[in-house]
This record gives C-alpha cells, sequence and structure tokens, in this order.
C-alpha cells in the first residue's frame, strides 16, 4: 500500500482578508506589513486581520456529489480552494482570524518555490502591551499548571480553533484535510450522547463506535463505499481526531472523519470538546503526487532554457 506521510505543522502569523463578491484573496503582498501597535479589543483585532471579508463568500468549488459520502466540517471540505476554505472558517464566527502554516508539511522539493500547505484559524484575542515580568509570570503560572495536571488549553470554554491542510502550485492551493477543535462554553456543555447523536447524524454510521466511549470513525474507499469493520482497510484508512497531529494518504482510502470527545472530569456524561478531522486520502494522494509532478516538470524546463541559453551565450573554453 503506497502512502504519503505528513511532517508536524506549526502555527505562523499571516492577516488574511476576504472580499468582496468577487471574493479578494486571503493572501499578502510580498512585502510583509507592519504589525499593529497599541492595545486594542479582540473585536478590533479580528476587524485588522479580516479585511473585507463578506459572509457567507461567493464559493466557486463544485458541490459534493449526491450520495458522496459527506466530508465537510460546517462546509469547509477537501478539494476547496485556499482561499475559499480561509473565508468559510472565518465566516464561522465574527471573531475567527487566519493564520498561514508556513511549515513545509509535505516531504516533496519545491525547487524554491513557496507554497501554502494549509493555516490555522483561532478566535482573536485582545491586544495588551505586557512587561518582560507579565510574560514571565504568565509562563510560570502555565508551568505549574501543567506540574499540577490541570487542563491546560491555548483557547478558553465557548471557543474554537481549526487547522486546513492545503497543497498545490503557488495560487492553485486546494484543501487536502480538515480539523476543527471546540471547547463547549461553561453552563451550556451538551451531554456525550448528544454530541455522539449529532455526529451520527451528520456523517452517517460509525466504523468504530461505543456509546460513551469518546471516539468515532468512519471510512469509505475512493469509490464511496463504507469500509467495514473486517476490511483490511479498516486499520488502514484512519484519522487521528486531534489538531496537527500529521495525516498519512493513500491512493486505497477515499472519504475518511475522526471525531474525539473529551468528557467533564467531574461528569464523564457531559461533553467538554470536541474535535473532528476530515480528509479524502485518495483525493489528497492525487493532488500531492500531481504537485509534486508539477514541480519538477517547471524546474526541467527552467534547467532546459538556462542551458540553452547557456548554449547562445557562453564564452568558448579556451584550449
Amino acid at each position: 500500500m503506497r502512502s504519503i506521510l505528513l511532517a508536524g505543522l506549526t502555527v505562523l502569523a499571516l492577516s488574511a482578508c476576504g472580499g468582496k463578491d468577487d471574493a479578494e484573496p486571503t493572501t499578502q503582498s510580498d512585502q510583509p506589513a507592519a504589525a499593529p501597535a497599541g492595545n486594542a479589543s479582540a473585536a478590533e483585532v479580528a476587524k485588522e486581520a479580516r479585511g473585507k471579508l463578506k459572509c457567507p463568500p461567493k464559493l466557486t468549488t463544485a458541490a459534493r456529489a449526491a450520495g458522496a459520502p459527506v466530508d465537510d466540517i460546517q462546509g469547509v471540505r477537501p478539494g476547496m480552494s485556499y482561499d475559499e476554505a480561509a473565508q468559510l472558517v472565518m465566516c464561522s464566527h465574527e471573531l475567527m482570524v487566519v493564520t498561514e502554516d508556513k511549515r513545509a508539511r509535505f516531504n516533496i522539493p519545491t525547487y524554491g518555490q513557496t507554497l501554502r500547505q494549509g493555516f490555522n484559524a483561532e478566535f482573536a484575542k485582545e491586544r495588551v502591551q505586557k512587561t518582560g515580568q507579565e510574560i514571565m509570570q504568565e509562563m510560570q503560572a502555565r508551568h505549574m499548571a501543567r506540574a499540577n495536571n490541570a487542563v491546560v488549553r491555548d483557547i478558553a470554554p465557548g471557543e474554537a480553533k481549526w487547522f486546513v491542510g492545503t497543497l498545490g502550485l503557488p495560487g492553485q492551493e486546494r484543501v487536502t484535510d480538515v480539523a476543527r477543535e471546540e471547547w463547549f462554553a461553561e453552563g451550556r456543555q451538551p451531554t456525550v450522547a448528544a454530541v455522539e447523536k449529532a455526529l451520527i447524524d451528520k456523517y452517517g454510521t460509525p466504523i468504530q463506535y461505543r456509546p460513551g466511549g469518546g471516539e468515532l470513525r468512519w471510512a469509505f474507499d475512493p469509490y464511496g463505499r463504507p469500509v467495514t469493520e473486517a476490511s483490511p482497510l479498516s486499520q488502514a484508512c484512519y484519522a487521528n481526531a486531534y489538531l496537527n497531529s500529521g495525516m498519512s494518504f493513500s491512493p486505497d482510502c477515499g472519504v475518511i472523519v475522526g471525531a474525539r470527545i473529551v468528557p467533564m472530569r467531574d461528569n464523564p456524561a457531559i461533553a467538554e470538546s470536541l474535535t473532528v478531522v476530515v480528509a479524502n486520502q485518495a483525493e489528497g494522494y492525487e493532488r500531492i503526487t500531481a504537485t509534486e509532478q508539477a514541480l519538477l516538470a517547471q524546474e526541467n524546463a527552467r534547467r532546459a532554457k538556462q542551458a540553452e541559453d547557456a548554449a547562445k551565450n557562453a564564452d568558448a573554453p579556451k584550449l
């Protein structure tokens, strides 16, 4: 079985902007803008980052085929363009902002070209100028919380964060995988059973499911047929329901979905958080290999042109 494995992920900042009816791209110019300075509320920070975003965004990617497995998280799905996905994610909440993930997730040569290989999104935070002492105190508090096995998270109850993986030639990147993590608001947490039901209502009958067990999994082959638990593909067609946990792609698997429900410590019947991951492994595999081949073809053409120019313009050797 052939597969492609992604490397680990990280978060780096990039301001994303939406657009008018003709969908302005969410990319930056070659010259980075100066970082905003001064105190600002979360809403002001979000406004700075979101630009002229218009919701709902205008989409050009074809809708999912009738009868095909459900492959989206709040409308964001594999095959969608980078900019469409970024706009949809930001439209999921007025404070949601997107930052490009600039680490190379795929072990393919790019020959110096810059490919957008994914983005992260989370709620904008209030911008407050802090002293070095205040920053050190916050770091020490987080360290103590970990030492005491306290729950340490980078999003607050009632918030969500995303990771969307993409690949393609520059300006042509499309979604390969989508992940979203949500921490339910305090006092409004649903039951684990209710979250399980909502997942099954959306994605259908899972290949892996134990009521109250916290994990559900769906898998389909490239033709959209459900993978059974007895199938050899049941262990291969798998997605870890964690943000930034890496993803493998294989031409033998189609749509895969993974979900993880974390219950509250003092009441396991109540859900504290939910993470869902979606990918289309066969389409992702094809996109990765096609991008690699296109980059190689461009590089070979560049080298051939360079050699041709050298043959015309170079000085003859003196022997």
